[in-house]
């Protein structure tokens, strides 16, 4: 089976094939128990379904937004009929205002909340050190994603789950980098600009537009919002040096919550400061260097040694903070963690600044140049094209 849905059976814009179908309904007290013909059960409260109706009447047609308020029925609503119709629609009658909802199954087995279905759709990213990712980064060329969606499904997919991939056979002409992000959405501006050269040049307001030797850090953990996917596109480089450096903060923190648990504490608990000052500009935040979710998965990494202000917590938390901080920068030079890659002409390296640690070796420009150029684009805009393109493909 694979139906496609009508806008009618759904609350939003998205298809929802039907791989299984309901086959019986059972009434409890505030929920009902629906029995699907591979064997799975779902439980629905009744004030969820009445919730999440989608009818004309609590979904907006056009812009299938809601209309409806769940303070408009009753706490206690009940079915007072309920059906299952041609192609598995489930059809509840409710006791209030005579009001009817209709199901599609698809959708209401993509939204099931048994503990089995959520940790089935659970996002889960693959994680990695030097050995895994040398083996398995995603590569792709540039021509296949820009005309095959489906190729550019599997790099968005890759982009997702594994941080970072390297897009082949991008030309050398300056401002080519804005056409690939773009593919993805527009393009995050900040105070370095649009799209920024990275470059040594005089006068610089940051390391990276200098020879010199970057850490291991994030983009920017001086915002509230550090930028989501970071682009780097190589138009040249023939000087001596310079070589990437990726960690992934992932790995470095499921490491330390497995052997340094106090540190992993500290470190996702703990806020630190971060400046980033020049003459015009002058940006802060405070957090911790892991943020979690609120089933304490690590969802984002924020470090950048030479953008760290004072550590400005209570005496007793001064010591624990500083022993985990270290940890943390030791593991990061570990060799074992560090993925090294030389940037050539035509390259683009992309990976999700809230998560990969980036640094570059010094180098020297008496044998050459070197002239790579950047920009961003958020997280949320990576995942809006992913699902439209799987509508779109589906």
């Amino acid at each position: 089976m694979n139906q496609s849905t009508e806008f009618s059976d759904v609350p939003g814009f998205a298809r929802y094939p039907v791989n299984t179908l309901p086959i019986q309904v059972e009434l409890g007290s505030e929920s009902l128990f629906l029995l699907w013909d591979d064997g799975h059960q779902s439980e629905f409260h009744y004030l969820w379904l009445r919730d999440n109706c989608p009818c004309q009447q609590c979904i907006t047609p056009l812009s299938r937004e809601q209309v409806f308020e769940i303070c408009d029925v009753p706490l206690d609503i009940k079915p007072i009929n309920t059906s299952i119709e041609s192609e598995g629609r489930l059809v509840l009658q409710w006791d209030f205002d005579n009001h009817r909802s209709r199901f599609h199954p698809g959708w209401l087995r993509s939204h099931c909340y048994s503990v089995k279905a959520r940790n089935e759709r659970k996002w889960q990213p693959i994680i990695w050190d030097k050995e895994c990712i040398t083996q398995q980064l995603p590569v792709y060329d540039y021509q296949q994603i820009k005309q095959d969606n489906k190729q550019q499904l599997h790099w968005l997919k890759d982009q997702r789950d594994y941080g970072i991939a390297l897009i082949k056979s991008v030309a050398t002409v300056p401002g080519t980098l804005a056409e690939v992000a773009n593919c993805i959405s527009f393009i995050r501006e900040t105070n370095f600009g649009t799209i920024f050269d990275v470059k040594s040049k005089p006068n610089a307001n940051t390391a990276a537009y200098t020879t010199l030797r970057l850490p291991l850090h994030t983009d920017l953990p001086t915002r509230e919002l550090q930028p989501g996917l970071q682009f780097l596109h190589c138009l040249e480089n023939d000087a001596e040096g310079g070589e990437s450096i990726l960690v992934d903060g992932f790995k470095i923190a499921e490491y330390l919550r497995q052997y340094y648990s106090d540190d992993f504490t500290a470190l996702s608990s703990y806020p630190m400061d971060f400046y980033n000052v020049d003459r015009e500009t002058d940006y802060r935040f405070r957090a911790p260097v892991f943020a979690l979710n609120s089933e304490g998965d690590v969802i984002e990494v924020r470090l950048a040694n030479f953008l760290r202000g004072p550590i400005d917590l209570p005496s007793e938390q001064i010591i624990p903070i500083y022993k985990a901080y270290r940890r943390f920068i030791e593991l990061t030079r570990d060799p074992q963690f560090q993925f090294f890659y030389r940037l050539q002409p035509g390259d683009l390296l992309v990976f999700d600044n809230r998560r990969v640690l980036h640094a570059r070796n010094a180098f020297d420009l008496k044998q050459g140049g070197r002239h790579l150029q950047g920009c961003y684009v958020d997280r949320d805009e990576l995942l809006s094209r992913i699902r439209i393109l799987e509508r779109a493909i589906m």
